[in-house]
Protein backbone atom coordinates (compact mmCIF):
# COMPACT_ATOMS: atom_id res chain seq x y z
CA UNK A 1 0.00 0.00 0.00
CA UNK A 2 1.27 3.47 -0.91
CA UNK A 3 -0.48 6.54 0.48
CA UNK A 4 0.06 10.18 -0.50
CA UNK A 5 -1.76 13.41 0.30
CA UNK A 6 -2.08 15.86 -2.58
CA UNK A 7 -2.91 19.53 -2.11
CA UNK A 8 -3.99 21.53 -5.16
CA UNK A 9 -4.76 25.22 -4.78
CA UNK A 10 -7.15 27.05 -7.13
CA UNK A 11 -7.91 30.77 -7.68
CA UNK A 12 -11.58 30.06 -6.87
CA UNK A 13 -13.86 29.68 -3.89
CA UNK A 14 -15.08 26.28 -2.69
CA UNK A 15 -18.62 27.23 -3.68
CA UNK A 16 -17.51 28.21 -7.21
CA UNK A 17 -15.55 25.02 -7.67
CA UNK A 18 -18.62 22.93 -6.89
CA UNK A 19 -19.90 23.85 -10.36
CA UNK A 20 -16.45 23.93 -11.95
CA UNK A 21 -15.44 20.38 -11.03
CA UNK A 22 -18.65 18.85 -12.38
CA UNK A 23 -18.26 20.74 -15.65
CA UNK A 24 -14.58 19.87 -15.95
CA UNK A 25 -15.04 16.14 -15.27
CA UNK A 26 -17.80 15.81 -17.88
CA UNK A 27 -15.98 17.78 -20.58
CA UNK A 28 -12.60 16.18 -19.87
CA UNK A 29 -14.08 12.65 -19.97
CA UNK A 30 -15.69 13.38 -23.32
CA UNK A 31 -12.47 14.80 -24.77
CA UNK A 32 -10.38 11.84 -23.62
CA UNK A 33 -12.81 9.19 -24.89
CA UNK A 34 -12.25 7.88 -28.40
CA UNK A 35 -11.97 4.64 -30.41
CA UNK A 36 -13.45 2.51 -27.64
CA UNK A 37 -11.32 3.95 -24.84
CA UNK A 38 -12.27 6.47 -22.21
CA UNK A 39 -15.10 6.72 -19.70
CA UNK A 40 -18.44 4.91 -19.86
CA UNK A 41 -21.01 6.25 -17.38
CA UNK A 42 -22.98 3.34 -15.91
CA UNK A 43 -24.86 5.14 -13.13
CA UNK A 44 -25.37 8.76 -12.02
CA UNK A 45 -28.12 9.42 -9.51
CA UNK A 46 -28.89 11.08 -6.15
CA UNK A 47 -27.72 9.17 -3.09
CA UNK A 48 -28.38 9.61 0.63
CA UNK A 49 -25.86 8.54 3.27
CA UNK A 50 -26.76 8.34 7.00
CA UNK A 51 -23.47 10.03 7.96
CA UNK A 52 -22.76 12.42 5.10
CA UNK A 53 -26.29 13.35 4.06
CA UNK A 54 -27.52 13.93 0.50
CA UNK A 55 -25.09 13.42 -2.35
CA UNK A 56 -24.60 11.98 -5.80
CA UNK A 57 -23.49 8.44 -6.66
CA UNK A 58 -21.68 7.90 -9.94
CA UNK A 59 -20.37 4.64 -11.36
CA UNK A 60 -18.15 4.55 -14.43
CA UNK A 61 -15.98 2.14 -16.39
CA UNK A 62 -12.63 3.57 -17.41
CA UNK A 63 -11.14 1.85 -20.47
CA UNK A 64 -7.44 2.68 -20.71
CA UNK A 65 -5.40 -0.01 -22.43
CA UNK A 66 -3.40 2.43 -24.57
CA UNK A 67 -2.63 4.58 -21.51
CA UNK A 68 -0.64 1.75 -19.91
CA UNK A 69 3.15 1.47 -20.15
CA UNK A 70 4.54 -1.08 -22.60
CA UNK A 71 5.52 -3.53 -19.83
CA UNK A 72 1.90 -3.63 -18.64
CA UNK A 73 0.28 -3.79 -22.10
CA UNK A 74 2.25 -6.97 -22.78
CA UNK A 75 0.05 -8.95 -20.37
CA UNK A 76 -3.17 -6.92 -20.37
CA UNK A 77 -6.23 -8.06 -22.36
CA UNK A 78 -7.53 -5.80 -25.11
CA UNK A 79 -10.71 -5.12 -23.15
CA UNK A 80 -9.26 -3.65 -19.97
CA UNK A 81 -11.19 -1.37 -17.66
CA UNK A 82 -11.30 -0.18 -14.08
CA UNK A 83 -14.58 0.47 -12.28
CA UNK A 84 -14.88 3.92 -10.71
CA UNK A 85 -17.43 4.68 -8.00
CA UNK A 86 -17.75 8.18 -6.59
CA UNK A 87 -19.85 9.50 -3.72
CA UNK A 88 -20.09 13.28 -3.91
CA UNK A 89 -21.14 14.90 -0.62
CA UNK A 90 -19.52 18.20 -1.52
CA UNK A 91 -17.30 19.56 0.01
CA UNK A 92 -16.40 15.97 0.89
CA UNK A 93 -16.11 13.24 -1.74
CA UNK A 94 -15.03 9.59 -1.90
CA UNK A 95 -13.78 7.94 -5.08
CA UNK A 96 -12.83 4.29 -5.46
CA UNK A 97 -11.26 2.49 -8.39
CA UNK A 98 -11.78 -1.24 -7.92
CA UNK A 99 -13.05 -4.34 -9.74
CA UNK A 100 -10.32 -4.13 -12.33
CA UNK A 101 -11.39 -6.40 -15.19
CA UNK A 102 -8.55 -8.84 -14.53
CA UNK A 103 -6.60 -7.63 -11.47
CA UNK A 104 -8.75 -8.27 -8.37
CA UNK A 105 -5.98 -7.17 -5.98
CA UNK A 106 -5.76 -3.66 -7.42
CA UNK A 107 -7.55 -0.64 -5.93
CA UNK A 108 -7.32 3.13 -5.57
CA UNK A 109 -9.12 4.95 -2.77
CA UNK A 110 -9.38 8.76 -2.82
CA UNK A 111 -10.89 10.95 -0.13
CA UNK A 112 -11.22 14.65 -0.98
CA UNK A 113 -11.98 17.67 1.15
CA UNK A 114 -12.25 21.26 -0.04
CA UNK A 115 -11.46 24.33 2.05
CA UNK A 116 -11.06 28.06 1.41
CA UNK A 117 -7.34 28.28 2.27
CA UNK A 118 -3.96 27.90 0.56
CA UNK A 119 -3.31 24.31 1.64
CA UNK A 120 -2.28 25.14 5.18
CA UNK A 121 -4.49 22.66 7.08
CA UNK A 122 -2.16 19.88 8.20
CA UNK A 123 -4.80 18.09 10.26
CA UNK A 124 -7.60 17.89 7.70
CA UNK A 125 -7.37 14.07 7.49
CA UNK A 126 -6.76 13.39 11.16
CA UNK A 127 -9.97 11.38 11.45
CA UNK A 128 -9.14 9.27 8.38
CA UNK A 129 -5.37 8.76 8.56
CA UNK A 130 -3.93 10.43 11.66
CA UNK A 131 -1.38 7.72 12.43
CA UNK A 132 -0.71 6.53 8.88
CA UNK A 133 2.56 7.43 7.19
CA UNK A 134 2.10 9.46 4.01
CA UNK A 135 3.91 11.97 1.83
CA UNK A 136 2.35 15.42 1.38
CA UNK A 137 2.66 16.67 -2.22
CA UNK A 138 1.74 20.20 -3.30
CA UNK A 139 0.62 20.54 -6.92
CA UNK A 140 0.94 24.00 -8.50
CA UNK A 141 -1.41 24.44 -11.47
CA UNK A 142 0.68 27.37 -12.75
CA UNK A 143 4.28 26.18 -12.50
CA UNK A 144 4.27 22.35 -12.42
CA UNK A 145 5.00 20.70 -15.77
CA UNK A 146 2.44 18.47 -17.43
CA UNK A 147 3.07 15.76 -20.06
CA UNK A 148 3.79 17.49 -23.36
CA UNK A 149 0.99 15.71 -25.22
CA UNK A 150 -1.58 17.31 -22.90
CA UNK A 151 -0.23 20.85 -23.01
CA UNK A 152 -2.38 23.62 -24.50
CA UNK A 153 -1.41 27.26 -24.19
CA UNK A 154 -5.08 28.21 -23.88
CA UNK A 155 -5.26 26.05 -20.72
CA UNK A 156 -2.01 27.35 -19.19
CA UNK A 157 -2.82 29.43 -16.07
CA UNK A 158 0.38 31.44 -16.65
CA UNK A 159 -1.16 32.89 -19.86
CA UNK A 160 -4.91 32.41 -19.49
CA UNK A 161 -6.98 35.30 -18.08
CA UNK A 162 -10.71 34.98 -17.40
CA UNK A 163 -12.93 37.56 -19.07
CA UNK A 164 -15.73 37.04 -16.56
CA UNK A 165 -13.72 37.03 -13.32
CA UNK A 166 -10.55 38.91 -14.25
CA UNK A 167 -8.47 36.13 -12.69
CA UNK A 168 -5.54 34.47 -14.33
CA UNK A 169 -2.01 34.90 -15.65
CA UNK A 170 -0.79 33.36 -12.41
CA UNK A 171 2.81 34.17 -11.52
CA UNK A 172 5.27 32.21 -9.40
CA UNK A 173 4.25 32.40 -5.75
CA UNK A 174 0.64 33.24 -6.60
CA UNK A 175 -0.67 31.01 -3.81
CA UNK A 176 0.75 33.32 -1.16
CA UNK A 177 -1.10 36.44 -2.31
CA UNK A 178 -4.04 35.52 -4.54
CA UNK A 179 -7.63 36.06 -3.44
CA UNK A 180 -9.88 34.17 -3.58
CA UNK A 181 -8.05 30.89 -3.05
CA UNK A 182 -9.15 27.37 -2.16
CA UNK A 183 -7.48 24.00 -1.82
CA UNK A 184 -8.42 20.47 -2.87
CA UNK A 185 -7.01 18.08 -0.28
CA UNK A 186 -6.83 14.54 -1.69
CA UNK A 187 -5.80 11.49 0.35
CA UNK A 188 -4.89 8.83 -2.23
CA UNK A 189 -4.24 5.19 -1.30
CA UNK A 190 -3.04 2.76 -3.97
CA UNK A 191 -2.96 -1.00 -3.38
CA UNK A 192 -1.59 -3.65 -5.71
CA UNK A 193 -0.89 -6.72 -3.62
CA UNK A 194 1.06 -8.83 -6.10
CA UNK A 195 4.50 -9.99 -5.05
CA UNK A 196 7.33 -8.70 -7.23
CA UNK A 197 5.23 -5.99 -8.91
CA UNK A 198 3.65 -4.12 -5.99
CA UNK A 199 6.13 -1.26 -5.59
CA UNK A 200 6.54 -0.63 -9.30
CA UNK A 201 2.81 -0.58 -10.02
CA UNK A 202 1.88 1.55 -6.99
CA UNK A 203 4.51 4.15 -7.84
CA UNK A 204 3.41 4.22 -11.47
CA UNK A 205 -0.25 4.67 -10.49
CA UNK A 206 0.60 7.59 -8.20
CA UNK A 207 2.47 9.26 -11.06
CA UNK A 208 -0.60 8.88 -13.28
CA UNK A 209 -2.89 10.18 -10.52
CA UNK A 210 -0.69 13.23 -10.01
CA UNK A 211 -0.71 14.05 -13.74
CA UNK A 212 -4.51 13.67 -13.90
CA UNK A 213 -5.02 15.93 -10.87
CA UNK A 214 -2.74 18.59 -12.35
CA UNK A 215 -4.38 18.51 -15.79
CA UNK A 216 -7.94 18.41 -14.43
CA UNK A 217 -7.51 21.34 -12.06
CA UNK A 218 -5.78 23.42 -14.76
CA UNK A 219 -8.70 22.77 -17.08
CA UNK A 220 -11.31 23.57 -14.43
CA UNK A 221 -9.81 27.04 -14.10
CA UNK A 222 -9.07 27.56 -17.81
CA UNK A 223 -12.71 26.74 -18.64
CA UNK A 224 -14.09 29.05 -15.93
CA UNK A 225 -15.75 31.39 -18.44
CA UNK A 226 -17.72 28.43 -19.82
CA UNK A 227 -19.23 27.38 -16.48
CA UNK A 228 -19.07 30.48 -14.25
CA UNK A 229 -22.70 31.56 -14.89
CA UNK A 230 -24.15 28.06 -14.56
CA UNK A 231 -26.47 26.99 -11.77
CA UNK A 232 -26.42 23.49 -10.27
CA UNK A 233 -29.39 22.53 -12.45
CA UNK A 234 -27.55 23.85 -15.52
CA UNK A 235 -24.41 21.85 -14.84
CA UNK A 236 -26.38 18.67 -14.06
CA UNK A 237 -28.14 18.99 -17.42
CA UNK A 238 -24.81 19.58 -19.15
CA UNK A 239 -23.38 16.57 -17.30
CA UNK A 240 -26.26 14.35 -18.46
CA UNK A 241 -25.88 15.40 -22.11
CA UNK A 242 -22.11 14.89 -22.07
CA UNK A 243 -22.46 11.46 -20.47
CA UNK A 244 -24.78 10.37 -23.28
CA UNK A 245 -22.38 11.62 -25.96
CA UNK A 246 -19.38 10.03 -24.23
CA UNK A 247 -21.11 6.67 -23.87
CA UNK A 248 -21.80 6.64 -27.60
CA UNK A 249 -18.09 7.20 -28.32
CA UNK A 250 -17.00 4.44 -25.93
CA UNK A 251 -19.72 1.80 -25.86
CA UNK A 252 -20.33 1.25 -29.57
CA UNK A 253 -16.78 0.00 -30.00
CA UNK A 254 -16.93 -2.31 -26.98
CA UNK A 255 -20.37 -3.76 -27.68
CA UNK A 256 -19.22 -5.15 -31.04
CA UNK A 257 -15.94 -6.39 -29.57
CA UNK A 258 -17.69 -8.15 -26.69
CA UNK A 259 -20.16 -9.78 -29.10
CA UNK A 260 -17.28 -11.14 -31.16
CA UNK A 261 -15.54 -12.43 -28.04
CA UNK A 262 -18.62 -14.22 -26.73
CA UNK A 263 -19.40 -15.74 -30.14
CA UNK A 264 -15.85 -17.01 -30.48
CA UNK A 265 -15.84 -18.23 -26.88
CA UNK A 266 -18.99 -20.31 -27.41
CA UNK A 267 -17.35 -22.12 -30.29
CA UNK A 268 -14.08 -22.65 -28.44
CA UNK A 269 -15.53 -23.67 -25.08
CA UNK A 270 -18.27 -26.12 -26.11
CA UNK A 271 -21.22 -23.84 -25.73
CA UNK A 272 -20.27 -22.42 -22.33
CA UNK A 273 -21.13 -18.73 -22.14
CA UNK A 274 -17.89 -16.91 -21.37
CA UNK A 275 -18.38 -13.42 -19.95
CA UNK A 276 -15.98 -10.56 -20.80
CA UNK A 277 -14.57 -10.79 -17.27
CA UNK A 278 -13.82 -14.50 -17.58
CA UNK A 279 -12.45 -13.96 -21.07
CA UNK A 280 -10.04 -11.38 -19.64
CA UNK A 281 -8.84 -13.96 -17.14
CA UNK A 282 -8.28 -16.49 -19.93
CA UNK A 283 -6.48 -13.93 -22.06
CA UNK A 284 -4.21 -13.01 -19.16
CA UNK A 285 -3.39 -16.68 -18.62
CA UNK A 286 -2.49 -17.03 -22.30
CA UNK A 287 -0.29 -13.93 -22.20
CA UNK A 288 1.44 -15.28 -19.10
CA UNK A 289 2.15 -18.62 -20.75
CA UNK A 290 3.69 -16.87 -23.76
CA UNK A 291 5.76 -14.68 -21.43
CA UNK A 292 6.83 -17.75 -19.45
CA UNK A 293 7.97 -19.53 -22.60
CA UNK A 294 10.04 -16.51 -23.65
CA UNK A 295 11.68 -16.35 -20.25
CA UNK A 296 12.32 -20.07 -20.37
CA UNK A 297 14.25 -19.61 -23.62
CA UNK A 298 16.32 -16.84 -22.04
CA UNK A 299 16.94 -18.93 -18.94
CA UNK A 300 17.87 -22.03 -20.96
CA UNK A 301 20.35 -20.03 -22.98
CA UNK A 302 21.84 -18.59 -19.82
CA UNK A 303 22.20 -21.98 -18.12
CA UNK A 304 23.67 -23.49 -21.29
CA UNK A 305 26.58 -21.08 -21.02
CA UNK A 306 27.57 -22.24 -17.54
CA UNK A 307 31.23 -23.37 -17.58
CA UNK A 308 32.41 -26.91 -16.89
CA UNK A 309 34.22 -27.37 -13.62
CA UNK A 310 37.45 -29.33 -13.43
CA UNK A 311 36.77 -33.08 -13.54
CA UNK A 312 33.14 -32.76 -14.76
CA UNK A 313 32.14 -34.54 -17.96
CA UNK A 314 29.52 -33.41 -20.48
CA UNK A 315 26.93 -35.93 -19.28
CA UNK A 316 27.15 -34.55 -15.75
CA UNK A 317 26.74 -31.00 -17.03
CA UNK A 318 23.62 -31.90 -19.00
CA UNK A 319 22.06 -33.31 -15.83
CA UNK A 320 23.13 -30.24 -13.89
CA UNK A 321 21.68 -27.83 -16.46
CA UNK A 322 18.42 -29.73 -16.60
CA UNK A 323 18.22 -29.65 -12.81
CA UNK A 324 18.94 -25.90 -12.76
CA UNK A 325 16.31 -25.17 -15.40
CA UNK A 326 13.72 -27.29 -13.57
CA UNK A 327 14.53 -25.55 -10.29
CA UNK A 328 14.19 -22.13 -11.90
CA UNK A 329 10.83 -23.02 -13.40
CA UNK A 330 9.71 -24.28 -9.99
CA UNK A 331 10.59 -20.86 -8.61
CA UNK A 332 8.57 -19.26 -11.37
CA UNK A 333 5.50 -21.31 -10.60
CA UNK A 334 5.61 -20.10 -7.00
CA UNK A 335 6.10 -16.46 -8.04
CA UNK A 336 9.65 -16.24 -6.70
CA UNK A 337 11.43 -16.30 -10.05
CA UNK A 338 10.39 -12.88 -11.36
CA UNK A 339 13.39 -11.12 -9.88
CA UNK A 340 15.73 -13.91 -10.99
CA UNK A 341 14.55 -13.72 -14.60
CA UNK A 342 14.66 -9.95 -14.56
CA UNK A 343 18.30 -9.98 -13.48
CA UNK A 344 19.20 -12.57 -16.15
CA UNK A 345 17.55 -10.44 -18.85
CA UNK A 346 19.54 -7.40 -17.71
CA UNK A 347 22.78 -9.39 -17.82
CA UNK A 348 22.07 -10.40 -21.38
Amino acid sequence: MLMKEYRICMPLTVEEYRIGQLYMISKHSHEQSDRGEGVEVVQNEPYEDPNHGNGQLTEKRVYLNSKLPSWARAVVPKIFYVTEKAWNYYPYTITEYTQCSFLPKFSIHIETKYEDNKGSNDSIFDNEAKDLEREVCFIDIASDEIPERYYKESEDPKYFKSQKTGRGQLKEGWRETHQPIMCSYKLVTVKFEVWGLQTRVEQFVHKVVRDILLIGHRQAFAWVDEWYDMTMDDVREYEKNMHEKTNIKVCNQHSSTVDEIESHAKERFLGIKVTPYLFSELTLALHFRIWLCMKFVILSSHVAKLPLRSGQNLSFMKKRKSRDIFHSLSLLSSGQGLVLLGSISEQR
